[in-house]
């Protein structure tokens, strides 16, 4: 064993402290520079298409043997390819979310989550901790912010599995009705709402964003067949006019920029817009009382704290207060497993 192996090599059998843990997280941001490194180079995709050893990999993706060679090991260390003989093959995970041919393909996320507008807000975490929160920056709330428009196109393929039980739990109180109405609020990628059209033939989707995002969503439904049951509706969510007579109200991994106050005001324009025993949905993440657990949606506060003035991840207590207070009857909370977000659906009496 190496002095520096025997250094980073955690000693529970002695019982002694190790800084194993330290170095693993000092150096955690090249792991995603790594991954970046072979969506950009489409490695994953390569090697689906038979490309197997370094040189062949780097032949198919016109990158240097030596550079394949290092970043797929790293690769293979971090769990997104398996090794043997020389020889790289995809993880199911890996065929699944990093080959470019999927429908499922993550890749394009990347684009968003570490554009360096992103990083930059890490960067300069610790005057944000000191504030209390970001100074003023390009991450806004504007219209013509286009990470958010690489938001929409990038975080699609995650959003779906959600949006299939999302669309799964409303069937039964849309089916059967002639034109039920359904409002997707922040819509960006529009599977949330061309899901739930998808799923009952006669819901009219009703799409709210700004209108570059709308673009994206608009497509989304062309794509999926249910373009003619899909309204957009540009602008911001607090200055549109939402309509009246909505059966659901969809609010996806929106609540969480804003300060309870506003969630409040938005949920209660959300109550005025639907029909007596309409929903509404929240997607969020919603970690435990404890604020430490589970970890994803614990860790998803840091997010907010970095890049919103008073944003958060809300506990289901303090949704159940914003639901009541905005006159829904009592959330319920719904944990799901093919995402680390949880579904709350809540009722207008």
């Amino acid at each position: 064993m190496s002095a520096m192996q025997s250094i980073l090599e955690p000693k529970a059998a002695s019982g002694k402290p190790s800084p194993l843990s330290f170095f693993q997280t000092v150096q955690s941001y090249q792991r995603s520079f790594i991954l970046k490194a072979g969506v950009e180079l489409d490695i994953f995709t390569a090697i689906a298409k038979g490309s197997q050893t370094a040189a062949e990999i780097a032949s198919a993706c016109s990158a240097s043997e030596r550079g394949v060679r290092v970043l797929c090991d790293c690769l293979t260390v971090m769990g997104h390819l398996s090794k043997e003989d020389g020889r790289y093959s995809l993880t199911q995970d890996s065929a699944a979310f990093l080959d470019s041919r999927s429908p499922a393909y993550m890749g394009r996320a990347l684009s968003f989550l570490l554009d360096p507008q992103q990083v930059a807000h890490m960067q300069n975490l610790t005057q944000t901790v000191r504030d209390g929160h970001p100074a003023p920056d390009p991450y806004s709330m504007n219209a013509d912010d286009r990470m958010w428009v690489e938001f929409a196109r990038g975080m699609a393929p995650l959003m779906f599995p959600p949006a299939q039980r999302i669309a799964q739990l409303l069937r039964p109180a849309l089916d059967g009705k002639p034109a039920p109405k359904v409002l997707d609020i922040a819509a960006g990628h529009g599977v949330f709402g061309v899901t739930v059209g998808e799923t009952c033939h006669t819901a009219q989707i009703y799409a709210l964003d700004w209108p570059k995002v709308l673009e994206v969503a608009r497509q989304t439904a062309v794509a999926h067949g249910v373009s003619s049951r899909h309204h957009l509706l540009p602008g911001s969510a607090f200055d549109v006019d939402w309509g009246m007579g909505y059966e659901a109200v969809l609010l996806p991994n929106f609540l969480h920029h804003f300060d309870e106050q506003t969630c409040t005001a938005l949920l209660k324009k959300a109550n005025a817009a639907l029909n007596p025993g309409g929903q509404v949905v929240i997607l969020e993440f919603v970690p435990n009382e404890d604020r430490v657990s589970p970890p994803i949606p614990a860790m998803f506060s840091m997010t907010m704290l970095s890049t919103t003035p008073t944003g958060d991840a809300y506990t289901f207590p303090q949704f159940k207060e914003m639901c009541g207070k905005a006159g829904f009857a009592e959330p319920k909370l719904m944990q799901m497993e093919e995402s680390p977000e949880s579904l709350l659906l809540a009722k207008k009496p």
